[in-house]
């Protein structure tokens, strides 16, 4: 009878580790601006995963366990990403990082993430084109954007384009995305300029919109800085419709600005604050019930918010398991989705996008918001179909159209 009792004892003493183990958070890094050139967009993505986090905490956590958050201020600065991307999967042990407003400042931790076999959501708009096994990408992509925008703008207005883009990957690549499909929709480019990011005054680029007279402005400004624009081209009575996939979703501008300064904006995202559905109405009602005093949910707020609800969805069905490579099986079974405020969105297994619901804004004169189109379910399907299958290789590369993935 002793000999079966110092054996049960050795077996407990066993378990009791493993129990304790079970019962350990899950923790998420969370790597944002909250201070900053870009902090006025970003505030939001926090607070989004941290709504998210409460509402899966308060409902019994994942797979048994409470969500943990690991929060670093990246002062919208690239040096502070790469510093703070290490501390959280090296000292702070986390087991996916939320990480990255600007399309730089993910490339500074992209290959970090890379080298120590880590698990990121990148979730913003942005210019496309990752593919990258380490990397989820929860917000709109350009074959979502511009290809639905550019075509329905191009009927309305004319075709003579011409872009003004903030200096940098997002917006060199995003250019080069409004060229081509221009191009295919035989339009012109008859001007396109780029942006330095904290310049803040453009009389010479109002005069050269003005020489030109273009049927459609596309504005892929980005930043505090760059958003004068819209004030100095109204104040210059410079009027041409525009086209973008960052204004309005992101900054707000048609609340921070007086009308008439974006009238006659066209936007494509996949959410904003406006969206009229249920699930949206209820999403807005939550949300300012934790966070009375935010001026405005934001594409980036809602982006952040489902990608912890994805992150549930995915361990949960790999048996409680946060190892990247058992929640990679589960995203290769092509069937990861939530139904979120914008609509169902779902996990492409061989880019690891999001498919999502696009909806056409138009800033109209008093800057209220209508929504003249929308595109339900558009996927991202230009890198699986340019050759990114990350269910059977992993480049760890950024792609565009001029330099596609090269085909297996």
């Amino acid at each position: 009878m002793r000999r079966t009792l110092m054996m049960t004892a050795a077996a407990m003493a066993l378990l009791m580790p493993m129990a304790a183990h079970a019962a350990d958070p899950i923790k998420l890094g969370v790597l944002e601006d909250q201070s900053g050139d870009f902090a006025l967009a970003t505030i939001g993505k926090v607070h989004g995963i941290q709504l998210a986090t409460d509402e899966i905490n308060a409902a019994g956590g994942i797979a048994g366990r409470k969500l943990d958050l690991v929060i670093y201020d990246t002062q919208s600065d690239n040096t502070r990403y790469q510093e703070f991307m290490r501390r959280v999967l090296q000292r702070d042990k986390v087991d996916a990082v939320f990480a990255g407003f600007s399309s730089a400042s993910r490339e500074a931790y992209r290959p970090i993430v890379d080298q120590l076999n880590g698990l990121a959501f990148y979730n913003n708009q942005y210019e496309g084109g990752v593919c990258d096994a380490h990397m989820i990408v929860t917000g709109a992509v350009p074959e979502q954007q511009f290809s639905t925008l550019i075509p329905w703008m191009m009927e309305k207005f004319g075709k003579k384009i011409y872009t003004i883009a903030a200096d940098y990957n997002f917006g060199q690549i995003s250019a080069e995305w409004v060229r081509n499909i221009v191009k295919q929709n035989g339009g012109e480019m008859v001007g396109e300029e780029f942006i330095p990011l904290g310049v803040s005054q453009f009389s010479s680029t109002i005069q050269n919109i003005q020489k030109a007279k273009p049927d459609i402005l596309m504005t892929l400004l980005v930043g505090t800085a760059q958003s004068s624009y819209y004030e100095q081209a109204n104040a210059a009575n410079l009027h041409v419709p525009m086209g973008s996939s960052v204004n309005v979703g992101q900054a707000y501008e048609h609340k921070r600005f007086k009308p008439p300064s974006l009238a006659n904006m066209y936007v494509t995202t996949n959410w904003i604050e406006e969206v009229d559905n249920p699930a949206s109405k209820a999403f807005v009602a939550r949300w300012h019930a934790k966070f009375p005093n935010e001026p405005y949910i934001n594409q980036e707020a809602e982006n952040s918010y489902l990608a912890v609800y994805l992150y549930k969805e995915m361990v949960e069905r790999a048996k409680g398991s946060t190892k990247r490579d058992d929640l990679r099986a589960v995203i290769a079974k092509g069937d990861v989705c939530f139904d979120a405020p914008e609509g169902k969105v779902c996990i492409d297994p061989k880019s690891q996008h999001m498919s999502h619901t696009i909806y056409l804004a138009k800033v109209n004169d008093d800057h209220s918001i209508s929504f003249p189109k929308v595109w339900p379910d558009v996927k991202p399907y230009w890198l699986g179909d340019s050759g990114c299958d990350l269910t059977k290789k992993n480049p760890n590369a950024q792609y565009t159209p001029s330099n596609p993935p090269p085909k297996s």
